[in-house]
């Protein structure tokens, strides 16, 4: 390889800083604690990656097909300022993590978000922090909204509305604290929005391409709800390279290296010996051990980690989704929507987000406490 393409490859991996984070604990750890090479490919969580390569393909090529700039523009035409526009998508994305998931509604607002930003004077950076807190908020509520949610329903025992209605409390305090917060952070003033012709910038529409993403996307969601995202992976893989290749190229292939070497690494951390056993000294029995022990936790391995390492642990479904759920919130790691909407929005900066979510958290976690408490 030529020393020009070698300062390439360095310079990109320099910006892909959790890309080496996360490896580098992966390397780490496969030094101290080895491992047969199976549970290395159960930590990947290969299915988990095969289902997000296949939506962000689909919303790649939305976004490719200018369908999304022009969607922002008449929705900015309809806000009457940035906090009524914020309110509307911070909104929007904690309702739709009720019914898509979490990280599906992001896929879906983010870049929406985005293309508002360019085409009036919306805090762009600062909404999409606030949707990644809005999509953790909205979850919550749903035995489907993420992944934890998922794992715990099923070992429940609860139908899906015994187990909304006790999550109910939580996640209505974590929405109104959330929609004060926007309310806060995001001013009233009014939105400046050219109007007739697409600004400079705006891909001009390619219909086709619009269609047939979306149908793509609907289709990758029938699949992914019906457990077969292999399957998903193959099918838009091949729509695309067979008419339009330059979507593929311009997917973010780092967003999912950064994943993998996530999943991979973290997965081990959280079946570490020495970890393992400071968990096994604490009393699992008391509420709020299971309370600060599964925010904690959400903090050093992520909410769907730490919940798979617990549940054996607690036993108590909904206590610990609660835990998990508040979680999320806080640092960066706290859940992998975060991760991914910090690396949506392009400049992934982390200390935007956490001046924004480490509040959120510290006030949050108090409060459903104290709900939980109060209706238990």
């Amino acid at each position: 390889m030529k020393a020009a393409s070698w300062r390439r490859l360095l310079a990109a991996l320099r910006r892909e800083r959790l890309l080496l984070v996360f490896g580098a604990v992966a390397l780490l750890l496969g030094l101290v604690d080895p491992a047969p090479p199976l549970r290395w490919l159960q930590w990947l969580s290969l299915p988990t990656l095969l289902g997000l390569l296949a939506l962000l393909v689909c919303i790649e090529g939305i976004r490719a097909s200018g369908a999304v700039q022009r969607a922002a523009q008449a929705l900015a035409r309809h806000a009457h300022s940035q906090r009524a526009l914020a309110l509307m998508l911070v909104g929007g994305a904690a309702l739709l993590a009720m019914v898509l998931t979490n990280d599906v509604s992001l896929f879906l607002l983010v870049p929406l978000t985005l293309a508002l930003g360019r085409g009036s004077e919306l805090p762009a950076r600062r909404v999409v922090i606030l949707e990644a807190l809005g999509v953790n908020a909205g979850s919550t509520l749903s035995p489907v909204g993420n992944p934890q949610n998922l794992l715990l329903w099923q070992h429940s025992g609860l139908s899906m509305p015994q187990f909304a209605w006790r999550m109910l409390p939580s996640a209505a305090t974590m929405l109104a604290l959330l929609l004060l917060t926007v309310w806060l952070l995001v001013p009233a003033r009014p939105l400046h929005v050219a109007a007739g012709a697409a600004p400079a910038g705006v891909p001009r529409l390619r219909r086709r391409l619009a269609a047939a993403s979306a149908l793509a996307l609907l289709g990758v969601l029938a699949l992914l709800q019906a457990q077969r995202p292999a399957l998903a992976a193959l099918l838009v893989l091949a729509m695309y390279l067979a008419a339009w290749r330059e979507v593929l190229r311009r997917v973010d292939w780092g967003l999912l290296a950064t994943l993998a070497a996530m999943f991979v690494g973290l997965g081990h951390l959280g079946h570490w010996a020495p970890l393992q056993a400071m968990l096994g000294r604490l009393d699992w029995h008391a509420p709020g051990v299971v309370y600060v022990g599964g925010v904690a936790l959400s903090q050093l391995l992520s909410n769907v980690p730490a919940t798979v390492l617990l549940w054996p642990q607690v036993g108590r479904a909904t206590a610990l989704a609660v835990a998990v759920n508040v979680g999320g919130f806080g640092l960066a790691l706290g859940s992998l929507a975060n991760l991914i909407a910090l690396r949506l929005e392009g400049r992934g900066n982390l200390r935007e987000f956490h001046r924004i979510s480490l509040p959120f958290l510290l006030v949050c976690a108090p409060l459903v406490w104290l709900v939980q408490r109060f209706v238990a």
